[in-house]
């Protein structure tokens, strides 16, 4: 089992589209890369904590790569624009990879610069190393199950 949290927009439809893929084990939302401890949903939205709102996804990597992992995160939303995925409009909101160990770096760095490459992209995705994570409210857990809402993604 390996572990990987991307910030994507926001989390309640890039959860989803995660969430269906064949050897995803679990997905959760919550927060990363920030400077408060233990933030509230309403914390992250003000903008004053710097986490994103962020994918914790746990996946059987003898099912699907990090690799593949990565084309689909490039696919499932706009990796050119910074603090932003369509309406949405904040630093919660940015491209970010997290990773947990050295060769999930590696193989997201290349993957950045190939697809940034193929498509003729300016991409302003982050990527760093996992540190804290902040388990998101309940409410927002499998939202879009729950709700049965639709998102842009």
């Amino acid at each position: 089992m390996e572990k990987v949290l991307f910030g994507a927009g926001c989390f309640w439809g890039v959860e989803e589209k995660f969430r269906k893929l064949p050897g995803i084990i679990r997905t959760e939302v919550g927060y990363s890369g920030g400077i408060t401890n233990n933030p509230s949903y309403e914390d992250v939205c003000k903008g004053n904590t710097n986490h994103a709102e962020v994918v914790f996804i746990e996946y059987n990597k003898d099912e699907i790569s990090f690799e593949e992992l990565l084309v689909y995160f490039w696919s499932c939303h706009n990796p050119t624009t910074l603090n932003r995925q369509g309406p949405d409009i904040g630093t919660q909101y940015r491209s970010v990879i997290f990773y947990f160990n050295n060769n999930q770096k590696k193989i997201a760095e290349k993957s950045k610069q190939d697809y940034s490459k193929s498509n003729n992209l300016n991409i302003v995705t982050e990527i760093s190393e996992a540190k804290e994570y902040y388990k998101a409210e309940e409410y927002h857990q499998k939202y879009i199950q729950k709700t049965g809402l639709h998102c842009a993604i």
